[in-house]
């Protein structure tokens, strides 16, 4: 086993943060939460996975004086670089077993394990793809990513829906409760109805990745993976397999109550009301009447909080319930000043959507409180 390498401490950092912050911190193989380092004559390449998302970055800007291979802590090394001074030169080496930097008077030992031992993605044929503005792409994937569920028994809900179709890409989340639909038009004529479901973690690194929203990003996709090459990274993540639910049989339709509201005006009276509201259902009451929306919430300790605000709205009056929280996600995600929310009936969900763009809409189930 040996390596050597002369690197900048900014090359090396970059790439280490981005990937060390993909290496989940407890590991069923210890190998998972090392990264791979491999330096050939091509440059040096270092991979991160946890089995599900795998991430790697080509570096040129190396003097490769040995080529080899190697796996090391991810987060340690990245500690290391991070702590180290600006432009400083780092001296890297196998040496027996160990993995040496050496960067003027700092010298650090971190323990390896084989490069054998890392698991590589198997690959598999693309077979379809799209290409949009990593700012675009990045806006799709987080006016959803928020509804994607955490660690629910049904599977296909830790994760996101996106569908690609003729000149259009949509991502759809939802956790049972609510549900975050955007649509993105693209330049895509004649593509093939696809849906693929992205996991929570692929969904979440794939964002944090979409750091130039002027450059274009190739989408790929084969039967197991989704893949994207952004700048130096190469990007790829196992799919979900399952059955996502239909959406449009979510989505409430008919609504004949449409009320207009003031977004941050509404968030305001939300937030304060969510201070009251049981701390685990959050659930707090709307009562919609002529150009006027009051909120009430209590908890266990027979607090109360009671607020209003002044709205576009004229018809039957109505009381419903919901999680506050959920209100909040979605009025965060929205940037228009004003937002439109579709009612029907106290048992029936809620639409909400900007008045401006209609490309994205958010769906509520109400509870009852």
């Amino acid at each position: 086993m040996s390596m050597h390498i002369l690197i900048n401490r900014e090359a090396l950092l970059a790439p280490l943060q981005a990937i060390a912050g993909m290496v989940e911190r407890k590991q069923t193989m210890p190998v998972l939460s090392n990264v791979l380092m491999v330096a050939s004559e091509n440059g040096l390449t270092i991979t991160g996975t946890n089995m599900e998302v795998e991430l790697v970055c080509d570096i040129n800007q190396v003097e490769i004086l040995q080529t080899g291979s190697i796996t090391v802590p991810a987060r340690k090394l990245s500690d290391i670089c991070r702590s180290l001074p600006d432009q400083t030169m780092l001296d890297v080496s196998i040496e027996s077993d160990r993995f040496h930097l050496r960067s003027g008077k700092s010298h650090f030992t971190l323990a390896t394990l084989p490069a054998e031992q890392f698991p590589n993605i198997e690959e598999s044929s693309q077979d379809q793809s799209i290409t949009v503005l990593q700012g675009d792409f990045k806006k799709l994937l987080d006016a959803s990513s928020f509804a994607m569920a955490q660690q629910d028994v049904r599977y296909y809900l830790n994760g996101m829906l996106i569908e690609i179709g003729d000149n259009f890409i949509r991502s759809v989340a939802t956790d049972g409760h609510r549900l975050a639909m955007s649509t993105l038009a693209t330049n895509s004529a004649g593509q093939e109805k696809r849906q693929v479901i992205v996991p929570r973690k692929g969904v979440l690194e794939l964002s944090r990745l979409l750091a130039d929203p002027e450059q274009e990003i190739q989408i790929a996709l084969s039967e197991s993976h989704i893949r994207s090459k952004i700048g130096c990274y190469t990007f790829t993540s196992k799919l979900i397999e399952g059955k996502f639910p239909d959406y449009n049989r979510v989505i409430p339709r008919g609504g004949d109550k449409v009320v207009i509201a003031n977004r941050k005006e509404l968030k305001a009276v939300f937030a304060r009301a969510a201070i009251l509201s049981h701390e685990n259902i959050r659930g707090v009451r709307l009562q919609i009447s002529d150009n006027l929306l009051q909120v009430f919430a209590n908890n266990t300790e027979q607090e109360q909080a009671e607020d209003s605000v002044g709205v576009t709205y004229y018809g039957e009056s109505l009381q419903i319930g919901f999680n506050v929280g959920y209100l909040i996600d979605v009025l965060n995600n929205i940037s228009s000043d004003e937002v439109k929310m579709t009612l029907s009936n106290a048992n029936a969900s809620a639409l909400v959507e900007s008045t401006e763009s209609h490309d994205a809409l958010y769906v509520v189930m109400p509870m009852r409180i």
